[in-house]
């Protein structure tokens, strides 16, 4: 039983799945985050170029 703990203790495999995963929700959290608001400006941009057309 020792043996079996101390094995699962050293497996690292795992611990690269899981950085990945962070690393891959901070990256979203960030796309997200620029895209919104990027998109506000963008349509207040857009809006204010039409009333200005008509």
């Amino acid at each position: 039983m020792v043996r079996f703990v101390s094995k699962l203790w050293g497996d690292e495999r795992g611990q690269d799945i899981a950085e990945y995963a962070v690393m891959l929700a901070v990256i979203l959290v960030i796309v997200v985050g620029t895209l919104r608001l990027i998109g506000s400006n963008a349509n207040n941009a857009f809006s204010s170029v039409a009333s200005s057309l008509q």
